[in-house]
């Protein structure tokens, strides 16, 4: 449920990050996005473009805003940025300042998302420095909280840190605390991290050189726990002001590559607020289909059933900005009207309820001149803005109220999201790109299959009855018992390759899989080789299917276990076993990883038999691969959302599964009409775009 401070279904934009949009343009520009069926804006209520001298605050602009909120109908999120400190304050809380791990302390510069100076903040850990914070969010909140165009509240844009920053004396002594609580004692934590001379507490140091021991996993750790630490006291503290407005937050769906080095753990960033979102364009990441599917799964997911908005969705180009450089047109980098269109109605089709385009027209200074907004350079209507009203007001009628009552399935399986397997390879690698070439290529097996793959994270897999595994090479003693007493309950689990290998404190078991947990999987590890630079056309024979494998490449000697899967050479790849009321079926390579880097070579079919192991019935079946479906169930009825990404018209049937009631008819409440009866649907999906339909 939208908290009711809010629109029912927000739908808006970011539209003030000083000095962009001019002044003289405001009045027109509320206007115009009213007209347009905007009811909400987000500004960045830049610290360092207010607090201009210790106490002296100027809201003048800031006012503007509000005031013309209130008079468009136009309800307002102030998202509070930090990370444009004063300029002052880098003179006067020098010992404040952002160190990196080569000891270097950053000052003050140019923001690369608007036009003012102070990023990247100075550190919150000097508690004399965070007080000064405390009091501009305090003075923040006072001011507009009553305000008529007040909406509500975006804390920590976009939800991680910078890498390898901060190492500054403030965040060492909070480490030190951090440790004192997990360890109790010097000598405890000397025998743990393997360090046996520490005299006094000031002889722990956050380690510089990362490698897989317990000191780096430590440091990684902590720097998570110690950033959802102040968000939380910021939420806190903006609660205790003003209970009456609701605070969201919104991440980039990083946590499959940025949990380790810069914190992005959308599950704990969500657990803080009412309702959370991302920031996901396309044209940055690539516009193959699967890519914004699985980042809305992953924050749906991460949502918890809060609401989640679509925060930050692109409208406009991208042009010299690095993440695209070398990008072709036909990615969205210059985005067309049915880009923006097919964007948008995937994310309501994947769950979002709310919905800002990062910007409501360009900026006119710096990097990000001239990007994402719908509208013109000088605030003009253009046919892009045309469309982005069209779905507002689409989106925002009543005749949609009971759509959005109703929720996306739960999917045939979940995706396993482990924080400690990613932090330890990024302790070992310096990178994470193991982990997330796993768990995203096995995301897009299932998704190759119009399979719905859910991620789940490791704390709440008793929601799922069947679960994939992805490179699980580090497993605590705890989560491996935790797997242990999921499976024995009825689960059925699918495991890459050295499961648990590494332990606790990244220590190496002598017998493997490690953990007791080839007694699960009813095999012992007869050869393993990890060398991933040699294993790139690895391949094994699972029930005459063959399977792209690589980076790891564990085989076996099933001792309960059946084999079912061999490699080239004959040595036993994957493992079937029963164990107490489930099953398992352990693989000896990243499957995932080997399809995701041979997407179209006939390795999709090994992931809809890995649904037939489980004896699950797939959701929705569609004759044409390329054209995926989506159920929708809840209070609102039953609906059927249809996505055809590419630039053709395609005939496409859909099956329902028997799980599934029947139905006798469709309503088109946005694409094409349909031909339904009984649990099939036939349509004509257009080009980019999605049909929605309700199924009585």
């Amino acid at each position: 449920m939208t908290h009711p401070a809010l629109p029912r279904f927000p739908y808006g934009s970011v539209y003030f990050r000083k000095s962009n949009p001019p002044q003289e343009d405001w009045e027109r520009d509320y206007s115009v996005a009213a007209e347009d069926g905007m009811n909400i804006f987000r500004h960045w209520f830049l610290w360092g473009g207010i607090e201009i001298a210790p106490g002296l605050f100027d809201w003048e602009e800031y006012d503007r805003q509000f005031d013309l909120a209130a008079a468009n109908g136009i309800k307002t999120i102030i998202a509070e940025m930090l990370t444009v400190a004063p300029e002052w304050a880098y003179r006067s809380h020098a010992h404040a300042r952002l160190e990196t791990v080569d000891g270097l302390q950053l000052n003050s510069r140019m923001h690369g998302s608007c036009a003012i100076g102070g990023a990247p903040g100075l550190c919150l850990d000097n508690e004399d420095f965070k007080s000064l914070a405390d009091r501009f969010i305090t003075e923040l909140v006072n001011r507009y909280k009553d305000h008529p165009g007040m909406g509500g509240y975006d804390v920590w844009n976009e939800v991680n840190y910078a890498p390898n920053v901060c190492y500054c004396e403030g965040t060492q002594q909070k480490f030190r605390e951090w440790l004192k609580i997990k360890y109790g004692d010097l000598r405890t934590l000397g025998r743990a991290w393997r360090r046996y001379s520490f005299s006094e507490w000031e002889d722990v140091t956050a380690p510089r050189v990362h490698a897989p021991y317990p000191d780096t996993l430590d440091w990684l750790q902590f720097r998570i726990d110690n950033a959802y630490r102040l968000m939380g006291e910021r939420v806190a503290l903006i609660r205790r002001l003003d209970p009456n407005h609701p605070i969201t937050g919104h991440g980039i769906a990083a946590a499959l590559t940025k949990t380790a080095s810069g914190g992005s753990d959308d599950w704990r960033a969500a657990a803080e607020v009412e309702s959370y979102g991302l920031t996901w364009g396309s044209s940055r990441h690539g516009d193959e289909p699967w890519k914004q599917f699985h980042a809305m799964d992953l924050v749906r997911a991460a949502s918890r059933g809060k609401p989640f908005w679509h925060a930050e969705t692109y409208a406009g180009p991208l042009w010299m900005q690095p993440q695209v450089i070398g990008k072709p047109r036909n990615e969205g980098r210059i985005a067309s009207v049915e880009d923006i269109r097919f964007w948008d109605f995937t994310s309501f089709m994947l769950g979002a309820t709310g919905m800002l385009y990062l910007r409501w027209r360009p900026l006119l200074d710096g990097p990000l001149f001239g990007a994402f907004g719908g509208y013109g350079m000088d605030g003009s209507r253009t046919p892009r803005s045309e469309m982005v009203s069209k779905v507002g007001r689409w989106a925002t009628d009543s005749a949609q109220e009971k759509l959005w009552q109703s929720r996306p399935v739960q999917g045939e399986v979940g995706i396993v999201f482990n924080p400690e397997t990613q932090l330890f390879l990024y302790a070992q690698q310096g990178k994470v790109d193991f982990y997330s070439r796993s768990a995203e290529g096995a995301y897009q097996g299932f998704f190759d299959n119009n399979i719905q793959a859910d991620w789940v994270h490791i704390d709440h897999i008793d929601e799922y009855d069947f679960l994939y595994l992805p490179i699980p090479v580090m497993l605590s003693a705890a989560n491996a018992e935790k797997l242990k007493a999921w499976v024995a309950a009825g689960g059925t689990l699918i495991a890459e390759g050295c499961p648990g290998y590494w332990g606790d404190g990244a220590h190496v078991g002598q017998v493997q899989p490690n953990l007791g947990l080839d007694a699960l999987f009813g095999a012992q590890e007869s050869y393993v080789e990890f060398v991933p630079d040699l294993l790139d056309d690895l391949r094994f024979n699972l029930s005459g299917t063959q399977v792209w494998g690589g980076i790891f490449l564990q085989a076996y000697t099933p001792t309960t276990g059946t084999p079912v899967g061999w490699y080239a050479d004959g040595q036993v790849a994957a493992v079937d076993h029963t164990y107490g009321k489930g099953r398992t079926r352990l693989i000896g390579t990243m499957a995932g990883a080997g399809h995701g880097a041979h997407p179209s070579d006939n390795s999709a079919p090994f992931y809809a038999d890995l649904l037939d192991f489980a004896g699950k019935s797939q959701h929705i079946t569609s004759t044409d691969p390329r054209i995926k479906a989506r159920l929708h169930t809840g209070d609102g009825g039953v609906y059927l959302w249809v996505s055809n990404p590419t630039r053709q018209d395609r005939p496409v049937r859909l099956v329902l599964s028997e799980s599934f009631a029947s139905f006798a008819s469709s309503e088109t409440l946005w694409g094409a009409d349909a031909e339904a009866s009984g649990r099939t649907v036939t349509l004509i999906a257009p080009a980019r775009d999605v049909t929605v339909l309700k199924l009585t």
